[in-house]
């Protein structure tokens, strides 16, 4: 209700699909942008209604999809939404408005992970835990079409079957539900003891002794059973904000020459404002391009949740920010 004036470099988009994702308010508070209420959701597609004056790329009635700024005052749980050009791309015709919206974000941080922390490319070896989640998918599907063989783990029963009726199967499925199964050794195993190129991890136990108070934080590796299976050259993508390498670790890292890199996907928003925008403009929109083409050309299926309606909204956006959502949870207008 009551936008403003359509700015110079602004394009209205009416909303048919936003995506919810977990909001870092942590990362928030740190760059001064915490504030009592938060919008909520940030990927959506829709349709042009209008576009500023100075807008090359776009034109009424042009079908899009796009990731909101981290600085974003307005929610993409809206009918009708501003948004600079910069944060756009044409969605291809034969992607659906929920797999566009549902798909950009985990895209985004697969290409972060695979194409610019690491150089996926054919002959490595790629372990992905947690394949199951819907990052854990296209990070997959991103590897496989790359020339990688891929590596997973699967927390469940359920998420095993799921990884093994891919359209292209991962070459082993490490199914550490019941605690018994040593990830390092049947890395190394798979690898004839070489070790794997890429590890992208999806959380870690830092120490022996921590707490498993939930099953999730049960299923996680220690971060030296993933030292132990990089190979020599290999790169860890770590999601563990607050990764703590001892000497000992460092130690075996640098014997192996392997690197560990830290996967934030918001790193494109999180330069100085002319940097952050000309990398956006410079790296972000061809990868959204990129992801769309391959959605549409369906290397890329996603890892999607029923579509909700907006009035579920609410209880969805909860259990997305508990982390207990496994699918992608995607708002349909």
């Amino acid at each position: 209700e009551n936008l403003p004036p359509t700015g110079d470099n602004d394009v209205k988009v009416q909303v048919r699909a936003c995506a919810l994702s977990w909001i870092d308010t942590k990362l928030l508070s740190e760059i001064k942008l915490s504030k009592e209420l938060l919008p909520v959701g940030r990927e959506i597609s829709g349709v042009v209604l209008e576009v500023g004056r100075k807008v090359t790329f776009f034109q009424p009635d042009d079908e899009v999809v796009g990731i909101l700024p981290l600085d974003s005052e307005e929610s993409g749980l809206c009918e009708v939404i501003l948004v600079h050009e910069h944060y756009l791309v044409r969605k291809p015709e034969k992607v659906c408005w929920v797999e566009a919206a549902g798909t950009v974000r985990d895209g985004v941080r697969a290409y972060t992970a695979l194409h610019y922390l690491s150089q996926v490319s054919p002959g490595k070896t790629v372990l992905v835990m947690d394949g199951a989640s819907p990052f854990g998918t296209i990070a997959i599907q991103l590897a496989q079409h790359r020339g990688a063989k891929v590596i997973s783990t699967a927390y469940s029963l359920e998420d095993k079957q799921y990884l093994e009726r891919l359209r292209l199967p991962v070459a082993r499925v490490i199914d550490v539900s019941n605690g018994k199964i040593d990830v390092a050794e049947s890395c190394l195993e798979e690898t004839g003891g070489l070790g794997v190129d890429i590890v992208l991890d999806a959380g870690v136990k830092l120490y022996s002794t921590e707490e498993e108070s939930t099953s999730k934080s049960r299923l996680l590796p220690h971060k030296h059973d993933i030292i132990t299976l990089l190979g020599v050259g290999g790169h860890w993508i770590t999601t563990e904000k607050n990764l703590q390498l001892d000497p000992p670790d460092s130690h075996s890292l640098f014997l192996k020459g392997a690197t560990v890199s830290f996967l934030n996907d918001e790193i494109w928003n999180l330069s100085n404002i002319q940097q952050g925008k000309y990398l956006y403009i410079l790296l972000m929109i061809p990868i959204l391009e990129d992801i769309m083409e391959k959605l549409s050309s369906s290397i890329f299926r996603p890892q999607l949740d029923e579509p909700i309606p907006l009035y579920e909204a609410k209880v969805s956006m909860e259990i997305v920010q508990k982390n207990q959502a496994r699918k992608r949870q995607v708002i349909q207008f």
